[in-house]
């Protein structure tokens, strides 16, 4: 590998690390548009467990993470990187995490992963794998 490409990694897996860094913390703030920003216009978000529907293009990102996390009494305390692991495609990573919210003072842990394709600094697909049976605990801790 010559020493461009090399360059080439190195900034491309500190831009990987730093819109991880930047997603959780949106998680954390539960700031939509912290969120939306950092995908590109055309976007996509999906959730594959769960029945939820996807979101297509940032600013339906970011209406439906406001509507979302609006209507939730989950206060977010920590999100947890537990790993990111890189494929073969570079444009795409796998983030194991843990979510830590509290509901009426209750604990709860949402695991998950995220899958990014993310290509020229934006995330362009998103497939959010969490934990659908911590939703049922959500609504049982509120209800």
């Amino acid at each position: 590998m010559s020493e461009w490409g090399l360059l080439i990694s190195v900034e491309e897996t500190e831009a990987t690390e730093e819109i991880v860094t930047r997603f959780h913390d949106a998680m954390l703030h539960k700031s939509a548009d912290e969120l939306a920003d950092l995908y590109a216009e055309d976007g996509l978000h999906e959730f594959p467990f769960g029945g939820l529907p996807p979101y297509e293009g940032r600013e339906e990102i970011r209406a439906g993470y406001r509507a979302s996390w609006g209507a939730t009494p989950a206060e977010v305390q920590e999100v947890r990187r537990l790993a990111l692991h890189r494929t073969e495609d570079p444009e795409v990573v796998v983030v194991e995490q843990d979510t830590h919210v509290t509901v009426g003072g209750r604990p709860i842990r949402v695991p998950g992963l995220l899958v990014l394709r993310i290509r020229n600094g934006k995330i362009v697909h998103t497939r959010d794998y969490m934990d659908a049976t911590v939703i049922t605990q959500v609504r049982t801790a509120t209800g």
